[in-house]
């Protein structure tokens, strides 16, 4: 196990990690929504537009792989963005679509 990881590797590590159909990163697009370390264990907080999109586990796991590439132990925590997150969210999308998925 990887020692004194810092928010700063984790918020490197997933810093250019693009959703697969919008040409935009997760973090900009507000997916990641927060991250938290305490010693080697990583905790991120993941928004979603609605509650079970059909790539969720496909988006959790480009985050996680990541941060367990560091050493790092990780909690992914799902929550539903709210109506202004959603909003951007969505003009993000639109203005960025690639498809593909």
């Amino acid at each position: 196990m990887a020692k004194n990881i810092s928010k700063e590797d984790v918020q490197n590590a997933i810093a250019q990690i693009k959703h697969p159909a919008i040409d935009s990163t997760l973090v900009d697009l507000g997916i990641v929504k927060e991250v938290s370390v305490k010693e080697n264990k990583v905790t991120i907080v993941m928004a979603f537009p609605f509650p079970f999109i059909p790539i969720g586990d496909y988006l959790v796991n480009s985050v996680k792989n990541p941060i367990e590439n560091l050493g790092a132990e990780v909690e992914v925590k799902i929550t539903v963005m709210d109506e202004n997150e959603r909003q951007r969210f969505f003009a993000l999308e639109e203005k960025n679509w690639k498809g593909g998925i």
